[in-house]
């Protein structure tokens, strides 16, 4: 046993000894720091890459070395999943370095910072956010790169998280009975998310929604919110035209369109806020 230890303990110092030859020391030329940082970045040590990136971007300004290690640094952050240093150090890198082949590359690493941060549609959207308004902004700027079409397709899965979240929220109110509140946002799922699945299931909600709104208004305004669903119902024929869902939209506007010819028409126009 007493062996097997000190044979353990030397093991571990020999380990030791190697990795700190790999790490980048301060004081070592810039060539060397830059040399071993890379052999530490294909290696796959992103965090002790990065370290070294570091110290060469801030001892090696105004060479070759530091805009390569500035780019370096932020793929190491990136690719440790660290997205908001990555982010942080792609714009450094646009800021510091606006000329360089990179530019391109490098603008869209920092889009995919935010939407790597986007998280489920429940919370919080404005990494959701920030991701579509910079791949827009790519995709506008680079029309001929080859990374258009990906950025395309995450602008539709982010717009569609978008959509849903809005979708969820006009759901919410009308669970609990709040018919305007959940008519605003059904109308604003179909007005910003018009090509988003949840536009249509929007449209369809928002029939029921008028119609049970008028059913538990008082008989003034009834004949209103009947009007606004038939509305609505040829809204979505306008714009979904061979939808599956078609046949329920049209139970709807026979549903609607009833009780609107049960219910007397107000003398007066009033407005969908009053109850």
């Amino acid at each position: 046993m007493r062996y097997l230890s000190i044979a353990l303990l030397t093991a571990m110092i020999l380990l030791t000894a190697c990795r700190n030859k790999e790490l980048v020391r301060p004081g070592e030329p810039i060539n060397v720091a830059f040399d071993k940082s890379m052999a530490l970045f294909e290696k796959e040590k992103y965090g002790d890459a990065a370290y070294g990136f570091d110290i060469v971007t801030r001892l090696g300004r105004g060479t070759n070395y530091s805009q390569e290690a500035q780019f370096y640094l932020a793929e190491s952050y990136y690719l440790d999943s660290q997205y908001i240093l990555a982010a942080s150090e792609y714009q450094r890198f646009i800021s510091y370095y606006p000329q360089n082949e990179k530019r391109e590359e490098v603008e869209y690493k920092r889009a995919l910072c935010y939407y790597e941060q986007s998280p489920r549609y429940r919370l919080d959207q404005s990494a959701t956010s920030r991701a579509i308004e910079l791949l827009q902004l790519f995709n506008t700027k680079y029309p001929n790169s080859e990374f258009v079409l990906d950025a395309a397709s995450k602008i539709d899965e982010l717009r569609n998280k978008l959509a849903r979240k809005n979708f969820e929220s006009a759901e919410f109110y009308l669970r609990t009975d709040r018919f305007k509140a959940a008519s605003i946002y059904f109308d604003q799922t179909i007005d910003l998310y018009p090509e988003s699945v949840w536009a249509e299931r929007s449209l369809i909600k928002l029939i029921e929604t008028y119609i049970v709104y008028a059913d538990r208004s008082i008989d003034t305004k009834q004949s209103e919110r009947y009007s606004l669903a038939i509305s609505t119902y040829e809204k979505f024929l306008q714009l979904f035209p061979q939808s599956q869902n078609r046949e329920r939209a049209e139970e709807l506007y026979v549903e609607a369109s009833k009780k609107l010819s049960e219910v007397e028409v107000p003398a007066t126009g009033e407005t969908l806020g009053s109850n």
